[in-house]
This record gives C-alpha cells, structure tokens and sequence, in this order.
C-alpha cells in the first residue's frame, strides 16, 4: 500500500552520541558494504536501505513498511555487528522517522551535523553511499528521491551561504589541535601513516605550516605520489619503526580494520627515543593506535573525539552562517513533503473513486439481479442512482484531500489506509520544479468537476 507519509527511517549513531570505541566497531568498509545493504534489505519491513560510514558517524536510511517492527530489526543488525546487546548499543542510537528522516538526511549532507561545520567531504560520502545502494539494487523509489533532493538541498547550501567559504575538513582541525600543543612546526618532524585522502588533507595543510614533512603506507607508490606531490620524504613501510623513532608528531590515518601503531611497538620505539616526548593523533576509524598505547611515559595520545572541543570553535565563528543553512534546509523540507503528498494525490483520489463508485455500481447490479420484472430502462436509471449518490459523496473527500496542510498523518494516508487502497509508490524520479504537485492539482480539478 502506498502512503502520503514518506514513509523513510534513519537509525544510527554519530560523534554526537557514540565514543569513537562504539564507533569503531560499527563501521563498515567499502568492500564489505554490499553485503551490508543486502543483510539489511532483507529485514521485515524494510523495503529499501543505504549505508553511510565515515569517521564520524555510522547510519542506515530504510524506507519501510512498518516502522517500528523495521526500526526493531535495524538496531539488532547494528548491535550484532557492534558484538554488544541491543541494550548497550540503545544508549548511542538515535532514531527519525517521516519528515524527521528527511530532515536528518539534508542536514548530513550539508554538512550540519558534521563534526566540522562546512566540511567538503561529507557530500561525497553521502553521493558514494546512495550509489552503493543503487548499484546493489537496495535504492528504490523512495530513497532515490530522498537521496537526489539531499544532494540538491546540499549544493544550494553552498552556493547561497558561506558556510563552505575556506573550507575546513577533519585533517585541519586536528593540525589546528596540535598547534596549540606545540605552538608551531618550525624544526618538528612530522609523520603521516597512511595516504588516503584524511593524510592527503593532512599534509596539504601540514605544508602551509612549514613541516618537515615524512609519509609512510603500506603501498609503497602511494607514499611515493603523496611526498612528491606536498615536498615530503617518504618512508617505507618496512621502517615504520625507525619513522617513528625520528618523529615529534605521528598522524595517523590509515584504512586498517586493526590498530598499525600497537602497545609493543611503540614500547619498542620509546626505548629507542630514550623518552623523548611523542605526540600521536589518531583521526582514523577503525583506530590506528591501540588506545593503550596511551598510557606509555612520555606518548601523547588523541583520538579523533579529542578534536571536539577545537570544532566547537569553529562552529561557534560560523553561527550565521550556519543559521542560514538551516533555514534553507527547514524551507526544502517543507517543499519536498508538499511534493511527494503532491505525487500521491491524484493516484489516491482515482482509486478512492474507482473503490466507491464500483461498490456502488455493484450493489445496484445485485439489487436489479433481484428483481426480474425490470425493465433495461429502469435497470440503467438504478445504475445512474448509484453512480450520482456516489459522487455526491466523493465530492467532500476529494476537497478535502486537496486541500490537506496536515503535518502529521495526512489524509491522503488515512483514505489509503481506511479504504485499503492500493496505491502505487511515488515514481522514482526526482521532481525539478516547486510546482511538483501541480500535475495532481490539475488532475484532481478535472475529477471534481466530472463529480459534480
């Protein structure tokens, strides 16, 4: 059965609620993501899914069917792949439903939510997650519009605020935290594990400050390409250790489902260092530094929860601009529900009338079947009887139904759900215009006038 309500669920936890621990813990590869969405498409209730996975936050959008037995089956798929009880996980998990849902969806996008207000990158996680979704076929109807609205809403976000004027990303917050550790990195040997794109980010901003700069991976050609390109040294992975010994300031971010840097080597490495002070700053999820590392004397360890307080700065320096994001959001919100009632309007007014009109069509035949004495002309005035009693009545509805602002369960729902319509979903294409509705308005005037 169709539903004016859109009928979408966000369940997941974030920076805002989950220790980068519980983070951890939850989230998934790229490799391991298509499986993910396949696991969770085939819950009760659930029709669609897509998968966001990032350093900081860990969601699942599903539309759904019935939301509760949906939400009740996210969340244990969550908790099992966490390894904790629903209970325990339930402390970090937040839950949206309906316009809520949308909502949530535009602010990620925009990078609202984000750990760093304005930051570029969280656009290009969410397009990645719903092309996931698409191409494992867990993307219908529902989510595409959601998803093709959000990167819309996102784009005009940008174009009409300066919220991403001088854009800041994950990487340069944690260069800003140890900046104030250290003051500067004049004559600061710097390591960055890893060469994806948080250590690319890292070490563009890690040039302006004037690092002695070294980069160290795995792959050997991918340390070489990002040491060419930001004036580094590059360091092979095999002599991790010995990169580390020489290093003030290690920032690590690899892709590891397991920490690189653990307790034993960096024993190892503060032997060698004869106790001189090593700072870490950790930005990867799953963690790179095993956290008791820590604990060793003279090791310096922050994690990517540390930067909190240095984003909140930077928040608070952004406040206009970021209340002029949320009008723009809370306005295309408002727009996208109006469109999407608007594309189930006219298919819910044509099956109302179809089911009340062939009701009263059939009784009419029943009772004329009943009395054999009628003639073909009083047979078809029955069948007119009928007919107009039943327009008369659809009449109301019909106005009423076009007429509907209602913000909680519409009554494009409620018809749907009292007469047991079956009403297909909205198409999956995304409407361009702010006169989505206006093919239903049109539609729905010319089945008022034949109700007359």
């Amino acid at each position: 059965m169709g539903s004016s309500a859109i009928d979408v669920l966000v369940i997941g936890v974030s920076h805002r609620t989950a220790p980068v621990a519980m983070r951890e813990r939850l989230a998934v590869v790229p490799e391991a993501v298509g499986a993910m969405l396949a696991e969770l498409a085939a819950l009760p209730a659930v029709r669609e899914a897509a998968l966001i996975s990032t350093c900081n936050r860990v969601e699942i959008y599903a539309a759904v069917e019935d939301a509760d037995r949906a939400a009740q089956g996210l969340a244990e798929a969550l908790a099992s792949r966490a390894g904790v009880t629903s209970l325990e996980l339930g402390a970090h998990l937040y839950e949206r439903r309906d316009t809520e849902a949308v909502q949530h969806l535009f602010r990620v996008a925009s990078s609202l939510d984000s750990l760093v207000l304005g930051e570029p990158q969280i656009l290009g996680q969410t397009k990645q997650a719903h092309e996931a979704a698409v191409r494992g076929g867990s993307a219908g109807a529902v989510l595409n519009a959601c998803f093709q609205r959000a990167f819309r809403v996102a784009r005009r976000v940008r174009r009409e605020t300066a919220i991403a004027r001088n854009p800041v990303s994950v990487s340069s917050v944690a260069i800003e935290l140890v900046r104030q550790v250290f003051g500067d990195f004049a004559g600061r040997q710097v390591l960055v594990v890893g060469a994806g794109k948080m250590s690319e980010l890292a070490a563009r901003t890690l040039r302006t400050h004037g690092a002695t700069l070294t980069v160290t991976n795995r792959t050997r050609a991918r340390a070489d390409e990002l040491a060419r390109r930001f004036g580094a040294t590059a360091s092979d992975w095999s002599d991790l250790t010995g990169a580390l010994t020489r290093a003030d300031i290690v920032i690590a971010s690899t892709g590891a489902q397991r920490p690189v840097l653990t307790h034993v080597m960096l024993t190892q490495v503060q032997r060698a260092r004869r106790g001189r002070p090593l700072f870490l700053l950790d930005i990867a999820v799953p963690r790179d530094v095993e956290p008791e590392a820590g604990q060793l004397s003279g090791v310096y360890l922050a994690d990517i929860d540390n930067l909190q307080k240095v984003a909140d700065e930077h928040r608070e320096g952004r406040k206009s601009e970021a209340a002029d994001a949320e009008a723009i959001v809370e306005q295309e919100v408002g727009r996208f529900v109006k469109a999407w009632r608007g594309r189930q309007l006219a298919p819910t007014v044509t099956a109302l009338r179809a089911h009340v009109l062939g009701v009263a069509q059939a009784e009419a035949s029943r009772i004329s079947a009943t009395m054999p004495g009628l003639g073909e002309r009083e047979r078809r005035a029955l069948l007119d009887l009928a007919d107009g009693i039943a327009k008369k009545l659809l009449h109301a509805p019909q106005m009423a139904l076009r007429n509907d602002d209602t913000d909680g369960l519409s009554l494009v729902t409620a018809v749907q759900r009292l007469f047991e319509l079956q009403v297909a979903t909205a198409t999956a294409s995304e409407p361009e215009s702010e006169d989505d509705d206006a093919p239903a308005a049109r539609d729905l005037d010319d089945q008022k006038v034949a109700g007359r």
